[in-house]
């Protein structure tokens, strides 16, 4: 069972209906204790960094307790960069800090937003992505990005090349909106549930990531 994070700023309905598509049973948890009985976690989340501060200091300690259990976590679009260290759309929020580097916004070089479909250029092995051919095309909306670092696993270049997909152990990410991008996005939820059958090696997370630090 997949607990889907509600805290106010997520596309719950479209990600509920790419969720039911793909046969996965998933709840959306009242109390951090609920997580506890989950066997994946899905962030999912729009709009502003500014919004994760709904995601309080019990929340946060249930989401780093269940990744220290070797529970999958998911995040999509501000989900993603809710992973990282932080964002500069919203400094004095902290992320995660699962995956190293901070959220930036994208260059004014092309229209931002960046609103519609782009290509995935592959950058390594991937679980998460088994099976999505180099260059599909997702659809994405958002204005900050992530690095590219050791954890993409595909970029994509809208001004400039960012981090539009991540793997690390059992943490997963996407910049895009995998229940808005047909077949491919699809077949990336479905790897996700599959994942939660068959946990991936611990993750290790640095101190950074205590819920008290």
């Amino acid at each position: 069972m997949i607990a889907l994070l509600d805290y106010g700023a997520g596309n719950l309905t479209s990600v509920r209906k790419g969720l039911a598509a793909v046969g996965a049973e998933f709840f959306t948890p009242t109390t951090p204790d609920d997580l506890a009985a989950a066997s994946g976690i899905i962030i999912p989340g729009v709009g502003h960094f500014a919004a994760l501060r709904a995601i309080d200091a019990h929340w946060r300690e249930a989401i780093l307790a269940s990744v220290e259990r070797r529970t999958p976590l998911f995040g999509i679009c501000l989900g993603l960069q809710y992973l990282f260290d932080g964002s500069d759309e919203a400094p004095e929020v902290r992320g995660l800090g699962f995956l190293p580097g901070r959220i930036t916004r994208l260059p004014p070089t092309l229209k931002v937003p960046h609103v519609g479909w782009n290509a995935l250029t592959r950058t390594g092995p991937s679980v998460l992505l088994d099976g999505i051919a180099d260059e599909a095309q997702v659809y994405f909306t958002h204005s900050y990005a992530a690095p590219v670092t050791d954890a993409c696993v595909a970029s994509t270049t809208h001004s400039a090349t960012f981090a539009s997909a991540v793997e690390r152990g059992h943490i997963f990410g996407v910049q895009f909106h995998p229940e808005k991008s047909s077949d491919a996005g699809l077949r990336i939820l479905r790897s996700f549930v599959e994942i939660t059958k068959s946990p991936n090696p611990a993750f290790t997370r640095s101190p950074a990531c205590s819920p008290d630090a």
